[in-house]
């Protein structure tokens, strides 16, 4: 009798203007191949974060993506295009007014 357990990322989204990448990783048990349970955990994934500074200036910073799959990092560049990142830096500018 064997359990064993497996970790995917079955499925990744790209979603709104600013291509938010959503990851969802399903945890799969199973006891000799028959799978027992599966369990889901997503978390997303946006091109910028922004703070806005005690002077009123900002820092914008690029989200680092080196933990995730080589399919996520490598669909975050190809949509997190310096445009999307500047919309995106704006948005979060405006979003505090």
């Amino acid at each position: 009798m064997a359990i064993t357990k497996e970790i995917i990322e079955d499925k990744i989204e790209v979603v709104g203007d600013y291509k938010t990448i959503q990851v969802r990783t399903a945890t799969i048990i199973k006891e000799d191949g028959v799978e027992l349970s599966r369990s889901f955990h997503r978390h997303a994934l946006e091109c910028v974060s922004s703070v806005k500074n005690d002077d009123d200036s900002w820092t914008h910073t690029d989200t680092d993506v080196s933990g995730e799959s080589t399919e996520v990092q490598g669909i975050a560049s190809t949509v997190w295009t310096t445009t999307v990142k500047n919309a995106k830096k704006a948005a979060n500018e405006a979003a505090t007014i």
